[in-house]
């Protein structure tokens, strides 16, 4: 038997890649197909509702695919009732008679030797690529127009998948956009590797909280570096008091004072922290006190990010903002650095944020609201924003597929994810055209 996968016999089927002349079922009777059938991607028969005429009857069911027909009871369709108004049976290699629960036969169409020779070479030299990209000795003949249309379904698929991490997040605060707005951006600023701990930090202090102290920027960094748990090691006692320099000081005092005030859950333990394979710049003590100032000067985010920002600019003003002068010659608490600066969020930092916080909750909130204006507003967004560099597009560059706009880079990054990476290049428009029959 051929080596491929079923979902090859699935792009066969719909696109009708087979030699039809002829073409008669296992038990030697005439088979027209009159419509395949749309397929179906959830639980149940491969292609609904298609048409196909046996004889001189005419059928109306669904097809069920696979590489042997045998496979029918190995994924033991025989006691699913959903399977009952199958009418084809399309397999590459019949093997055994197959019979309805009520034990009527269902007619098979076997497509070993019917399927166009170069369908098949085609996709045998794809698979057989050594490249992270399978497509990327061919790519060159694929339409641009075509590569556009896949990496704007990777994006919006992408997109998607994020927002619903921000309409997960609305729901367990129970419709309050604020709260949820002032989380993911926690989550955005730990930068895959502190987004947990941020998250946790941010769910362990409320934002009602954070506001009431918006006029006290002190309390702002009290309140997350204590409940962070970075000041552990101050505030149990471990270091003797005045040890430290007086911002330390300052923070473990207001932090027990708050602490006992308002009765704050367990604040996190030191070791959820992540420094190790970190930038300086990325340190978690060093996002958090960007944070408290952000908080500080901007104590109504949801507010600007939705209603007052419409581009790039807008969104940058929201983020130029100073740190506590501590933080300009340390990484840590009671240890200064080789270097001064001012820890200001880079104009690299920002592209991200804006990619991976602020479009994902325009598009969460396009969804709540059923406006697809703010879809739309999205892609505007991601065409401002240069393209990012990282190990996914770099490996798109290396192949001649340069990113030029965020729009390019996000969306090839959805494309490397959900399809490359999983070799999946017969649900993508590309590997698609790739194994088009010559003359189709």
């Amino acid at each position: 038997m051929a080596n491929f996968h079923e979902d090859f016999l699935h792009l066969v089927w719909k696109y009708q890649y087979f030699d039809k002349r002829q073409c008669v079922s296992e038990d030697h009777a005439e088979l027209q197909i009159l419509k395949i059938g749309y397929q179906n991607h959830h639980e149940g028969p491969d292609f609904k509702e298609a048409h196909i005429r046996i004889g001189n009857v005419d059928y109306f069911g669904h097809v069920e695919i696979h590489l042997k027909s045998s496979d029918w009871k190995a994924h033991d369709h025989q006691h699913d009732p959903a399977y009952n108004s199958v009418i084809l049976h399309v397999v590459w290699e019949h093997d055994v008679e197959i019979q309805r629960k009520d034990g009527t036969t269902i007619p098979t169409l076997a497509l070993s030797g019917k399927v166009y020779l170069d369908v098949v070479r085609n996709y045998e030299r794809l698979l057989s690529s050594p490249s992270h990209i399978l497509c990327s000795g061919q790519l060159e003949s694929v339409p641009d127009i075509l590569k556009f249309s896949m990496l704007e379904k990777s994006l919006i698929e992408r997109m998607e998948e994020k927002s619903l991490k921000v309409l997960e997040l609305l729901a367990e605060n129970k419709q309050d956009w604020e709260e949820t707005t002032y989380q993911w951006l926690f989550w955005c600023f730990g930068f895959k590797t502190n987004q947990q701990a941020m998250l946790k930090l941010a769910k362990s202090l409320p934002y009602k909280l954070i506001k009431r102290h918006s006029d006290r920027h002190v309390a702002q960094e009290a309140l997350l570096f204590g409940q962070s748990g970075l000041l552990s090691g101050y505030s149990e006692g471990l270091f003797t008091p005045g040890t430290a320099d007086g911002y330390v000081d300052s923070l473990v005092r207001e932090y027990q004072f708050y602490r006992q005030k308002y009765g704050l859950s367990p604040q996190l333990y030191p070791s959820e922290w992540k420094f190790m394979g970190v930038r300086p710049a990325n340190y978690p003590t060093i996002r958090l006190a960007q944070l408290a100032a952000l908080l500080s000067n901007s104590p109504h985010i949801f507010s600007q990010v939705i209603h007052e920002t419409s581009g790039l600019s807008d969104f940058s003003a929201i983020f130029q903002l100073t740190v506590s002068p501590y933080w300009h010659s340390h990484y840590h608490f009671g240890k200064l650095s080789e270097k001064y600066s001012k820890r200001s969020v880079t104009s690299g930092t920002l592209s991200l944020l804006a990619m991976n916080f602020m479009i994902p909750l325009w598009y969460a909130y396009g969804k709540f609201m059923d406006n697809l204006d703010w879809q739309e507003k999205c892609f505007g967004m991601l065409q401002e924003i240069p393209a990012e560099s990282n190990s996914v597009t770099g490996k798109f560059e290396k192949v001649g597929w340069k990113p030029v706009q965020a729009f390019d880079s996000q969306g090839m990054i959805g494309l490397y994810n959900h399809y490359c990476k999983g070799r999946k290049c017969l649900d993508c428009k590309v590997g698609q055209s790739l194994l088009r029959p010559s003359g189709k």
